[in-house]
């Protein structure tokens, strides 16, 4: 019987050239995105979005281009580890031709589980699109088989839940609303064909320069961070949940929250190629307290300072990580996406 299954998956990879792993799944060749600004690679309106100003992109393509970094951000380190290239954004779809072979990128900056406020779809809407293109038979049930999903939630909920007026009584209940949804979304992505979902934990909210500044970037928030790893609690019970019940893992965590403290209190230094001498300040600053990186006032005089090494620095602007950043949290992240292969 063992014999018969490994010419079968023989067989399999002679006619498609698909290399076929242990659980008999074939190698991912898609990767479908869904998320926010950490996994964004230019769905966002180039009218509204910081992410199409200068000095976004200046690493990487060397202009704006919808990325919320100087350069590469997580969906292009991911789709590097699978071999492929990174997915077009949902929005250039009809321009993509045979580019829709790698998948596609539903993210949208500034968007959470549920609405944020920003006008832009939610996780629930982007997961309806791909739905869309299932039945417009844009994507097959062979392509859905040898897809991964990438779903990142970077806290936006919970910045929408503050400036709406949320109590911080009500917050952890409002926390348990939002993984709960967490586990209908990577569900229902599940049921839709996709073999492998990868979620990522909620990152070290204290940790990102818009709280550090308080502290001249010297020292994280302790209570946010107790926040986001309440967080990361409820969804790896959630995680657990739905891989007992599918019995095959199809659900997988990539653990921000670990990456980012580990890499931050090493400085990067562990990676053997980047260092990160300031890692909570970041590389693009606003000038004043109500300008942003990419500001400009009515003279179109710059709002902000650039630093002079990107690759210096592991956050870009005040919330998201340098192209450099991006990259150290890929090299510790590397182990865990071998995963997807077993």
């Amino acid at each position: 019987m063992e014999l018969s299954y490994t010419i079968f998956l023989l067989l399999l990879f002679i006619i498609t050239g698909e290399t076929v792993y242990a659980t008999g799944g074939v190698k991912p060749t898609k990767l479908f995105v869904f998320g926010d600004s950490y996994s964004d690679t230019g769905n966002n309106p180039k009218s509204l979005a910081s992410s199409w100003k200068t000095p976004y992109g200046e690493t990487f393509p060397g202009k704006p281009a919808g990325r919320y970094s100087d350069g590469r951000v997580l969906t292009d380190f991911v789709a590097k580890f699978m071999g492929i290239k990174s997915p077009l954004p949902y929005q250039w779809r009809k321009y993509g031709g045979n580019k829709l072979q790698n998948g596609l990128n539903f993210a949208y900056g500034g968007t959470g589980v549920f609405d944020t406020g920003n006008l832009q779809p939610n996780m629930s809407t982007q997961i309806g699109f791909l739905d869309g293109l299932i039945k417009e038979k844009v994507y097959t049930k062979w392509d859905l088989d040898s897809s991964l999903a990438l779903v990142t939630v970077s806290g936006n909920d919970y910045g929408a839940y503050t400036s709406s007026g949320g109590s911080e009584q009500g917050l952890s209940s409002f926390i348990s609303h939002v993984v709960n949804q967490i586990g209908i979304n990577i569900k229902r992505i599940r049921e839709m064909g996709v073999p492998r979902v990868l979620v990522t934990s909620l990152q070290p909210i204290g940790c990102l320069p818009r709280e550090t500044i308080f502290s001249s970037y010297q020292q994280c928030n302790v209570s946010r961070n107790a926040a986001s790893n309440f967080h990361n609690q409820l969804l790896q019970q959630v995680v657990t949940g739905l891989n007992n019940s599918t019995k095959d893992s199809s659900f997988l965590i990539l653990d921000l929250f670990t990456t980012f403290n580990t890499v931050l209190k090493n400085k990067g230094d562990f990676t053997g190629s980047l260092k990160f001498n300031t890692p909570l300040k970041p590389c693009c600053e606003p000038t004043s307290s109500d300008a942003s990186c990419g500001s400009l006032d009515e003279n179109g005089k710059k709002l902000y300072t650039v630093c002079n090494e990107p690759d210096s620095t592991f956050f870009w602007d005040s919330v998201h990580p340098s192209q450099a950043g991006w990259r150290a949290v890929y090299l510790t992240l590397r182990s865990s996406l071998n995963r997807i292969y077993t």
